[in-house]
C-alpha cells in the first residue's frame, strides 16, 4: 500500500475537514450540518438529507483539459460517494436537517474515488456526525496475472481490471463494491479480499 497522511480541520469555516493522501493522490474534504435544509421541497421528515458535491482541481492532474462543472463522471461519484457515506451516518437521528459533503481532488494518481471516501469519512468525524461505524475504501486490480493493492495512476492505466471496495470495518460489511471489467470468480475473490485488507488498514491508520 502506498503511504498514507491525514490531517483534520483544514478548513476553519466547515463544521469538519479533512485532508487524505494516498501516496501522490490529495484529496480534501469539508462537511457543513447538520443544519437547516435549504429548499423545503427536498425535507425529510425522518431523517436527514445528505448531499454530496465531488468535483477535480484544473491543476490536479496536469493535463489541460478543463472538465465541464457536473460532468457525468464527477456526477457519478459525487453518487457513489453519497451513497456510502448514507450507509454509515445515522440519519435518523437528524431528521428534517442537511449535511452537506464537499470533497476536492487536490492532485490525481489513481485511486482518487478511495482517497474521497476516507477524507469524507474524517471530515464527517471532525464535524461530529454520528456514524455507526467509520467508512473506508481502497481499490485493488489484476495485472499480468497478480493482485496489486492500492494502484497508483499508471498501473491503473495500463488496463487490468479494478475493484473499488468501501468497508465498515467493525461490521464487517461492505458498502461499495465497483468493477469495471470483468474477472473469473476465483481471481475477483483474491482481488476484493485484498482490497477488503486496504480498507481495514486504512482504518487503523485512522484510528491511530
Amino acid at each position: 500500500m502506498r503511504q498514507l497522511h491525514a490531517q483534520v480541520g483544514v478548513v476553519d469555516k466547515a463544521d469538519g475537514s479533512a485532508i487524505f493522501e494516498m501516496g501522490n493522490t490529495k484529496v480534501m474534504a469539508a462537511v457543513y450540518g447538520p443544519r437547516e435544509v435549504q429548499n423545503k421541497s427536498q425535507q425529510l421528515h425522518d431523517q436527514a438529507l445528505v448531499r454530496c458535491e465531488y468535483s477535480m482541481a484544473n491543476f490536479s492532474t496536469g493535463d489541460r483539459v478543463r472538465r465541464p462543472k457536473g460532468d457525468r463522471r464527477s456526477t457519478e461519484i459525487s453518487l457513489v460517494i453519497r451513497q456510502t457515506m448514507e450507509a454509515a451516518i445515522l440519519t435518523h437521528l437528524m431528521p428534517r436537517s442537511q449535511i452537506d459533503i464537499f470533497v476536492q481532488v487536490l492532485q490525481a494518481d489513481g485511486g482518487t474515488r478511495s482517497a474521497c471516501i476516507n477524507a469524507a469519512t474524517l471530515a464527517l468525524a471532525d464535524a461530529g456526525i454520528p456514524m455507526c461505524d467509520l467508512v473506508t475504501s481502497c481499490a485493488a486490480g489484476y495485472l499480468n496475472s497478480t493482485c496489486l493493492l492500492d494502484m497508483n495512476y499508471v498501473e491503473d492505466s495500463a488496463g487490468g481490471p479494478d475493484v473499488t471496495v468501501g468497508l465498515l470495518a467493525k461490521m464487517d460489511k461492505v458498502t461499495l463494491l465497483q468493477m469495471d471489467s470483468k474477472l473469473p470468480m476465483d481471481i475477483f475473490e483474491n482481488v476484493m479480499q485484498l482490497a477488503v485488507e486496504g480498507c481495514k488498514a486504512i482504518v487503523h491508520y485512522i484510528q491511530d
